[in-house]
């Protein structure tokens, strides 16, 4: 509260600067230095309101607003072409603030509780617009959403070129209309993504496509029937029917992305067979393919699939980029094999459930012609550091996922330590040592991400081994959950070695407290302040913090943090408040998953870290931007939290 008084008797920053050079100032920001400079100070507020007006677009994923926040900043430029935000603490009010005739691009993440007025709302209103994205939409038990929403949503949005409605069950639109509304949408729409649709709404979307094709029937608003290009859906079943009626319905199709999760073994007629395979790429113009059989409701594959089927897709598909198979347990190196040498354009390799798949798949792939960029071998248990040894032989190597093979050890790490591309690294539950990371500590490979979760023989010893060497400059995201043999010895290494981390995972570690928290909070990066670096944190279940840690969330800590995972039950009270009084930092304390997860079937496999803090924003961040006496700053000394 001193520091609140203190502030509002000192003499307002524009007794110093004029308006006009401030306002020349902060023009030359970004969004999410503006919206930082807004709090700052009613000087601030103003002229960043001002830079606001004139901007086309206004990003920000960085961190959920309120409402409150929020208003101010989308009022002052009512001619946004491009929205991008995450609306986690955003409900149906803030749809009017977000709608506007001139948008031509919304994306907006964890709409749990926007309902689907939101489509109805954007047909009624954006005729102009081309881009659609909304994850998790009307996720939350109650939240609305109809059939009419999205009927008024397809006719109203004319332009429309890509519509992502990822994670939204498509059987709450079934109805005798639904495939006729698609006959009215825009004859632009190029990309499809939604989360689930029924086997039968979709086979009927696709026996409209090709009736009409077979009768040269002149449809003049057809875009899911002749112009789509990309094609992302989770099924019932993956069957030879659903196979064949898109490569006969959709000629254009280049990107393909389907995915089942089914509750019971499909009969042989609703199954993926090998003939399903060959009439994947008809027209020959697929470049990326992805195929999965999800486990997360039984153990099941895709068991009608042989080598033969993979021998006669790669017959089809010697143009593919990417290619994703996932729970294909009857085919063996040779099926995979063929793949991989029969596309010589092939950068990016998923294999997930690769039951069969040995060290021989990447024998001879150095007779090859590939330059494999992206390579995931998820859950391919046979696989050995001899396979990765060759596989290494492939310099171009950016991103690889070697999660839960458990196989693997200290010589696969010594042979990719040496990749001078690598970026990504994943580990998870393999059986690597501390001699391990020391390979990778001493290496070449410039690591950006490693992820080392559930490495049950790790010691303390392995952080400091890790960041012995070259790796310490290029590593900021660091993943040392489910280590149970971890303390805060491991965690003090860290902080001494001054490694610039952004993102530090340390969930279900139970040797883990409160010394912790004290030396990230202590830690001083090059350039920076207290715990400067860190952007998320998450510390889910660590059984050794107790409330009294709490206050190292305190100013001057922490600045940057944007994301904290947090036990809720252990002071539910400090939990809210902390929230509460840091509106630009995300609280998670049920054990959520904290930023995008790596491989999954629509996500980027690698996020480049953006932190190029111009000196204002620096100066924002560290807390030293007066607040005045009627801004709504007001904490007791007990929860006197950082308010940026």
């Amino acid at each position: 509260m001193a520091d609140c008084e203190a502030a509002s008797e000192s003499p307002s920053i524009d007794h110093h600067l004029p308006s006009a050079v401030l306002a020349t100032v902060l023009s030359h920001l970004d969004i999410r230095s503006l919206v930082f400079a807004s709090v700052a100070c009613r000087a601030f507020r103003t002229c960043a309101s001002q830079a606001l007006s004139f901007l086309p677009s206004f990003h920000l994923l960085d961190f959920a607003l309120t409402l409150d926040y929020l208003r101010p900043l989308l009022l002052v430029n009512p001619c946004l072409r491009s929205i991008r935000m995450d609306c986690m603490r955003l409900d149906d009010v803030a749809i009017q603030y977000l709608v506007r005739p001139s948008l031509n691009e919304l994306y907006l993440v964890n709409c749990e509780n926007v309902s689907g007025k939101i489509l109805s709302e954007l047909g009624a209103k954006c005729p102009d617009l081309r881009t659609l994205s909304l994850t998790c939409l009307a996720r939350h038990k109650g939240v609305p959403i109809s059939f009419a929403d999205l009927e008024q949503f397809l006719i109203g949005c004319s332009q429309l070129e890509s519509l992502s409605l990822s994670e939204l069950d498509f059987a709450v639109f079934d109805g005798p209309n639904f495939h006729h509304i698609w006959a009215v949408a825009s004859q632009k729409l190029s990309c499809l993504e939604i989360g689930y649709i029924p086997l039968t709404m979709l086979l009927q979307l696709l026996s409209l496509a090709i009736e009409a094709k077979n009768r040269e029937i002149q449809i003049t608003k057809a875009p899911l029937f002749c112009s789509l290009q990309k094609l992302c859906l989770s099924v019932d079943f993956i069957s030879n029917n659903l196979v064949g009626s898109i490569s006969e319905a959709l000629p254009h199709l280049t990107h393909l992305d389907l995915q089942d999760a089914p509750c019971f073994d499909p009969a042989p007629s609703s199954d993926l067979t090998n003939v399903g395979l060959q009439m994947i790429n008809r027209h020959g113009n697929l470049k990326h393919v992805s195929l999965i059989r999800s486990q997360e409701f039984m153990f099941t594959s895709f068991k009608r699939v042989s080598d033969m089927g993979l021998l006669l897709m790669a017959q089809t598909c010697s143009k593919l980029e990417s290619i994703c198979l996932g729970g294909f347990s009857r085919v063996t190196d040779t099926g995979f094999r063929e793949v991989i040498h029969s596309c010589s354009s092939l950068r990016e390799l998923k294999v997930f459930h690769g039951h069969q798949l040995t060290d021989l798949v990447f024998h001879d792939i150095s007779a090859t012609s590939l330059s494999l960029t992206h390579v995931s071998l998820k859950w391919c248990n046979l696989l050995t550091d001899i396979g990765i040894e060759t596989l290494s032989l492939n310099k171009d190597l950016n991103l690889l996922d070697l999660r839960e093979c458990r196989l693997l050890g200290d010589e696969a790490l010594k042979a990719l330590s040496q990749l001078p591309k690598l970026q990504v690294l994943l580990l998870d539950g393999t059986g690597i040592t501390d001699v391990g990371l020391s390979y990778l500590g001493q290496g070449s490979s410039p690591l950006i991400s490693l992820s080392l979760r559930g490495c049950k023989r790790l010691t303390n010893s392995c952080v400091e081994l890790l960041l012995a060497g070259e790796v310490r400059s290029s590593l900021q995201v660091l993943d040392l959950s489910k280590i149970h043999n971890l303390t805060d010895e491991a965690v003090i290494s860290l902080a001494r070695s001054h490694v610039q981390i952004t993102e530090l995972r340390l969930r279900e570690c139970s040797n883990i407290g409160d010394s912790s928290i004290m030396a990230l909070a202590s830690m001083l990066v090059e350039g920076g302040t207290h715990g400067s670096s860190l952007h998320l944190l998450d510390l889910f279940e660590c059984g050794g913090i107790t409330p009294l840690a709490f206050r190292w969330f305190k100013k001057p800590y922490f600045p940057r943090l944007r994301s904290l995972g947090v036990t809720g039950c252990l002071n539910r009270d400090i939990v809210d408040a902390l929230a509460r009084n840091r509106p630009f930092l995300q609280v998670a304390c049920r054990g959520e998953e904290l930023g995008p997860a790596f491989g999954g079937p629509s996500s980027d496999w690698c996020r480049p870290e953006e932190d190029n803090l111009d000196e204002l924003e620096q100066w924002l961040l560290e807390g030293e931007g007066m607040i005045d006496d009627d801004d709504d700053a007001t904490v007791g000394d007990d929860e006197e939290f950082l308010v940026v």
